[in-house]
């Protein structure tokens, strides 16, 4: 059974596929959570704190996938073909990470920013972690690419910014396995 957090982040995330953010009311998300509305209050503080909540929410969901990914694949270069082409699906069914990602953020979506400095720190250790604010894209890349080992880092990075290319501008079929495959072997036979 999910915490009373991951009730309000899951709520929130499934109103973001109803409605924009603007019109997200902290009572619907209580209610359709079926926690009270203080309940929601003591894990984030606000709705921007939800926001932040939610980013890093879908930051780390994002991490473990490609930990998971990385961990059950095959041999070196398919793992980072599967990284990538998971990865532009992935970003294309979840439109939080998707900004995450590209750094782009819709008119319908949170944009969370760091807490104000100076402001109380959250009772709530996730949330004091939220409330850092939301990995740049570069950062979710970098702490991504070093899923795969260090001496990996390079290639998985390479692989995942190609990805992005295809999530930034989608292609008409074409998918990021195969720019991943041909720029890998390009490179592996320098």
């Amino acid at each position: 059974m999910p915490t009373a957090r991951e009730a309000l982040l899951d709520a929130a995330l499934a109103a973001l596929e109803r409605q924009p953010w603007s019109v997200v009311r902290m009572a619907d998300l209580a209610a359709a959570a079926r926690v009270s509305r203080q309940t929601l209050y003591n894990e984030f503080g606000s709705k921007e704190g939800l926001a932040r909540a939610l980013a890093r929410h879908e930051a780390d969901a994002y991490l473990d996938g490609v930990r998971g990914l990385l961990a059950a694949a095959g041999p070196a270069p398919h793992d980072l073909v599967a990284l990538a082409e998971w990865t532009v699906d992935r970003a294309g069914d979840r439109p939080v990470l998707r900004s995450l990602l590209t750094g782009a953020w819709t008119e319908g979506l949170p944009r969370p920013r760091p807490a104000r400095p100076g402001a109380r720190p959250a009772p709530v250790p996730a949330q004091r972690r939220a409330d850092a604010g939301p990995p740049a894209p570069g950062e979710l890349l970098a702490a991504a690419a070093l899923c795969a080992g260090e001496e990996r880092a390079a290639d998985c990075e390479l692989a995942l910014r190609l990805a992005l290319s295809y999530v930034v501008a989608p292609s008409g079929g074409m998918r990021p396995g195969w720019t991943v495959r041909a720029e890998l072997s390009r490179i592996l036979s320098q």
